[in-house]
Parts: structure tokens; C-alpha cells; sequence
């Protein structure tokens, strides 16, 4: 789905973005990805030793030798020096090495991260386009079944237009390699706000207060302001609410982002709107939908390829291993199957169930709308809390906004389909009497858990 904004906006159009089918794009299998091995040529010199009791000597070149091997040149599969390679071919460009017998030359596969398949007919893929983001490999070889199978199915009539315009045709292989400055499961630097809570004006009650109305009851930051005057009889402005807002989020967010959950491995994805600088932004979630705790909650201006791979990502730092039959139950958008070809580039497996529309015309949306169901009913319940808001003027206070909700719903919601208990148990917030302990406490914990981790 897309997002319509004009120049003028009424009412309407502030409530709900106007939508519309996201680009449809035809994703292939995953290819063969083919990971050269690397080796070390100090340790086949070691074992060379210890088998033949001598060491592997470096080549003895010849004084006049008439094709010399650049000093400058190791192997790219064991890093092995000049001294151990060979000209192999009279200086036509391939090399050989002594220590791990790798032939080569610039065009050498043990030069590249890692050669690409078809899944189909095993052949290698040739490169055929390169873009800002990814380039583009296709299946050349015409005795490929995928090819062929296509064209099997195309109409008399298709044919012909196949024939004059071959390029209005999918017909062959294709896969994306994406170039994102990402590295999946890399760890973070820890976030240092630059705020000091302690140096509030108001009390820790307070504040409490002020989080309760605003997040859990999911009031305006004006109406805050008015409940705590009328009510409690404490005069602050709607911009303080929001300053208080931002201040605790920085605190709380990389308490609730690294925090050591307990998964089911239930896990289903989708995104909503949210309004910011008058524009609508998405925002990906991520849910473990047994648990019912929230694992990934990016806000971005773009539905791409890579806000899907980084939601991911937030869900696959906080396993402690990756299992085996690992899936992530997602809609149709194309955007998580490119993400899944990304992490499959570097080694990390998994699946993704795509249940597609809004009746089950397939089995996997069958079998796995309960899920998308689930994390459609977090959305609505997202929404609840976000309207009132009427968007954010930066981005910085959509993400504190999100982040609160999220602390909230994870440590502090209790939630039906868990009899009443709270998603994530801490038995020092448990046992508070009421809301505005518990949030005082939960910051009390992040600005311990902050500390810990810069000691």
C-alpha cells in the first residue's frame, strides 16, 4: 500500500491516509549461494610440518625468470605471499599457490564474497545491472526449467508479443543483491541521553502522573497539561508533557530494547501510519504473538527493502540463538522477501508466510492468518493511543512517542489473552500500588540498566 497526500487536507484526510496497492513486484526462489572458503596459509604450513616433518619451502624463482610474480600479490584464498605463488600460464594472468594449490587470476571466484546460483538449473547467474541500492543477476542459460516453464505457459497470443517486445516479459531468473551499509546481528553503541532526570522540576509522582495520562490513556499532550491542573492542581504547559516524553524515552529505550526477553518464536510483522511534519510515515512492528511483547517498532518515511531488514534485525538480536524453523508471518508487501534474500547473503536463514489479502485463497494464508490477525489487533490498539496526538512535528517526537507506548505495552499493559498479567513480568513493578510508581520505577531500572552497561 501506498500514501496520497495533496497540498490541502481536510479533516478527513488527517484521520486516515488514503491507500493504495503497493507496487506489485514478482520475487524468485532464494538462489545458491555459494560462500568461498578462505583458509590461512600459516596454518597449512603448520600442519604441512607436522605431516611431512619439514617445512614447505618458499618457490625458488630463477634469476632471468621472464614472467615474475608481483611482490604485491598474495592468494585470495589463503593470503598466502608472493614467495609461495607461481606464474602458472607464461604470464597470461593466472597464478597458482603453492601452499593451498588455488589457481587464479583477477576474475578468480575466491575473489568474491560469494557466487549466486539458479535454484533451478544450478548455473551461475550473470550480473546485468547495477543500482544504487542492489544489482540485478539473471539465470542466462535457455535450457533452464524456470525459463522454459514459462514459456510453456504463455498464450499463442503472448508468444507473438514475446517475439517483438521480449522485455514486457518476466521469463527468466532474476535476484537482487543488495548493497545496504547494514551488517545484520552487529551490535550498537549504548545510547547516552543527554538529559538528566534528576534535574526535573517536578517530583518523581509527578512525572508519573504526567506519563500515565499521556501514555496509558493515550490523552494529548494538552489535555495532560489540563488534567493535571484541574485534577491535581500542578500548572504545567502541553510543551513541558512533551518534554518530559522525550527526556524518559531516551532513558527507557535501551532498557526496552535490550532487554532479555523470554520468546515463543511466534513471531508476525506489519506496519501502520503516523503522521509526521504533516507527512505520513510508516511504522514497522514487529510482535511475538504468544508473548504478546513488541520487538521491533522503526518509524521511517519509506516502506522499502531496508526498514523491513532492520525490523528484522531488531528481532533476531533479542534471540539468544537462531532456531532452525525460524518465520516471520508477514502481508504480501515484497518488500520481506527482499529482506530475506538480504539476511540469506549473509548466512542467516529463515521463512517468510506472506498471508495475502483478506480471505484465505491459499493454504499458507490459511494456515497463518490467525497471526497477521493478531498483530492487525495491535495496530488498532496502537491507533487508540496515537489519534489524539494528531501526528508529531519531528521525528525525534514520533520515535519518543512510539517508545513510550511500547515500554508501556511490554511492562506495564496488562493483557487479556494473558489473564490479566502484564507481557513481560518484572516483580519490582508488580508489586507498586498503582501506574505512576510503576513508571518512576521502570525508570529508575533503565537509568540502572544504562549504567551497568557503561561500566
Amino acid at each position: 500500500m501506498g500514501v496520497i497526500v495533496g497540498k490541502s487536507l481536510n479533516r478527513k484526510d488527517l484521520d486516515e491516509p488514503v491507500q493504495k496497492p503497493y507496487r506489485k513486484l514478482q520475487i524468485d526462489d532464494l538462489p545458491i549461494i555459494d560462500v568461498p572458503e578462505t583458509l590461512d596459509y600459516r596454518k597449512l604450513l603448520a600442519d604441512y610440518e607436522a605431516q611431512h616433518g619439514r617445512p614447505l619451502r618458499p618457490i625458488q624463482r630463477r634469476a632471468k625468470a621472464k614472467h615474475r610474480v608481483p611482490d604485491s600479490l598474495t592468494c585470495p584464498r589463503c593470503q598466502a605471499p608472493s614467495s609461495y605463488l607461481y606464474a602458472n600460464n607464461g604470464g597470461n594472468g593466472q597464478y597458482q599457490c603453492k601452499v593451498c594449490q588455488c589457481r587464479f587470476n583477477h576474475r578468480n571466484r575466491f575473489t568474491k564474497q560469494a557466487v549466486f546460483r539458479c535454484p533451478h538449473c544450478k548455473k551461475t547467474l550473470e550480473k546485468i545491472k547495477e543500482r544504487k541500492e542492489y544489482h540485478i543477476y539473471k539465470c542466462k542459460n535457455n535450457d533452464c526449467p524456470f525459463y522454459q516453464a514459462n514459456l510453456r505457459r504463455m498464450t499463442k497470443k503472448e508468444r507473438q508479443q514475446f517475439q517483438q517486445d521480449p522485455q514486457a516479459f518476466k521469463v527468466r531468473y532474476l535476484f537482487r543483491e543488495f548493497l545496504f551499509d547494514f551488517l545484520p546481528l552487529a551490535s550498537s553503541s549504548p545510547i547516552k541521553p543527554k538529559v538528566d532526570l534528576s534535574r526535573l522540576a517536578v517530583s518523581p509522582h509527578v512525572l508519573g502522573l504526567v506519563l500515565t495520562y499521556y501514555v496509558n490513556f493515550g490523552m494529548s499532550s494538552r489535555k495532560t497539561a489540563a488534567a493535571m491542573k484541574d485534577i491535581h492542581g500542578v500548572s504545567i504547559s502541553h510543551q513541558t508533557v512533551l518534554n518530559y516524553a522525550n527526556s524518559v524515552a531516551l532513558w527507557i529505550k535501551p532498557f526496552v530494547d535490550r532487554f532479555p526477553y523470554e520468546l515463543s518464536g511466534s513471531f508476525c510483522g506489519d506496519e501502520t501510519y503516523i503522521r509526521v511534519k504533516g507527512r505520513w510515515h510508516y511504522l514497522f512492528f514487529m510482535f511475538d504473538a504468544v508473548k504478546k511483547i513488541v520487538l521491533s517498532y522503526r518509524v521511517s518515511p519509506h516502506r522499502d527493502t531496508l526498514s523491513a531488514i532492520q525490523a528484522i534485525d531488531d528481532v533476531l538480536r533479542k534471540l539468544p540463538s537462531l532456531p532452525d524453523d525460524l518465520s516471520f508471518v508477514v502481508d504480501g508487501n515484497p518488500i520481506y522477501l527482499l529482506a530475506q534474500h538480504f539476511f540469506a547473503q549473509h548466512g542467516i536463514s529463515f521463512d517468510v508466510r506472506q498471508v495475502i489479502g483478506l480471505t484465505n485463497e491459499d493454504p499458507v494464508s490459511e494456515e497463518f492468518r490467525p497471526l497477521k490477525q493478531i498483530i492487525e489487533r495491535f495496530n488498532r490498539t496502537f491507533k487508540g493511543n496515537y489519534r489524539p496526538t494528531h501526528g508529531f512535528g519531528a521525528e525525534e517526537g514520533s520515535v519518543s512517542f512510539v517508545t513510550l507506548f511500547v515500554a508501556y505495552f511490554n511492562f506495564l499493559r496488562p493483557h487479556s489473552a494473558l489473564e490479566g498479567r502484564v507481557p513481560v513480568v518484572i516483580p519490582e513493578l508488580a508489586d507498586l500500588p498503582h501506574m505512576p510508581a510503576r513508571w518512576t520505577k521502570l525508570i529508575a531500572m533503565a537509568q540502572a540498566f544504562l549504567q551497568q552497561e557503561a561500566a
